[in-house]
């Protein structure tokens, strides 16, 4: 049977030597910061702003409540650490190609629908295209969309559907942001220690990475179902 073990990151012996070798008088571990607390202003508001929305709408009329983000993807990799057979040092590719794409998502963490588009830009037009392709997905549901304070978020030439609100999320909050574990779901499992001889493969990757999750709505349900979201009922009580 092969044993396998993964590399580790480096001692704090280690990185103190280090340290010291390069001119450093001393070295003391950074204080690990804390978790950050959630806003109360959203925790609150949230409940408030769907009850709202449920109430304007007609009851033949079903609301989602959907969380959207970008994320980058392109030529330019992290090592990471990896599983290796024992005795045996891993290598890995690494290139700095400045070469990009954009994946668009969008989640229902209630029942874990993901609705995601790859694009060559972030602007206020592939924005609007975004946003016509969740619509035309769901066209008999009103769409209520929370997402952050991007520039192309509240362009003037931004279209947005009529049955979709856009809600903004705090801002420097991106723990607030479902979609978050979703983009480090998809740069774990498909773009760990690859290296892309083109654009046109990161796409391909991409869009496989993408389509795999939009048919696992139990993973996608489980990965952004924060306790403060799935707790907000989307119908009149």
């Amino acid at each position: 049977m092969k044993r396998f073990w993964v590399a580790r990151f480096p001692s704090r012996l280690f990185i103190e030597c280090w340290h010291v070798m390069a001119g450093a008088k001393s070295f003391h571990d950074p204080a690990i910061p804390s978790p950050m607390p959630l806003p109360r202003r959203l925790l609150k508001k949230l409940p408030e702003i769907v009850e709202q929305e449920v109430a304007r709408q007609s009851p033949e009329r079903p609301i989602r409540l959907m969380f959207q983000d970008e994320a980058r993807f392109g030529r330019i990799n992290d090592p990471r650490r990896c599983w290796a057979p024992k005795g045996l040092r891993p290598e890995v590719g690494m290139q700095i190609v400045r070469e990009y794409t954009y994946a668009f998502g969008a989640a229902s963490p209630h029942d874990g629908v993901l609705d995601t588009l790859v694009l060559p830009v972030v602007t206020a037009e592939a924005m609007s295209i975004f946003l016509a392709e969740v619509a035309r997905r769901h066209p008999e549901e009103f769409i209520l969309m929370f997402l952050d304070g991007a520039g192309w978020h509240r362009a003037n030439n931004l279209v947005i559907p009529e049955n979709m609100k856009l809600e903004a999320l705090p801002p420097y909050s991106p723990q607030l942001n479902p979609m978050e574990h979703i983009w480090d779901e998809v740069r774990e499992k498909w773009f760990t220690n690859e290296v892309f001889e083109s654009l046109d493969d990161v796409e391909d990757r991409l869009v496989e990475a993408l389509v795999a999750l939009e048919f696992d709505q139990e993973l996608v349900a489980s990965t952004t179902g924060f306790d403060w979201i799935i707790n907000c009922p989307l119908s009149a009580t």
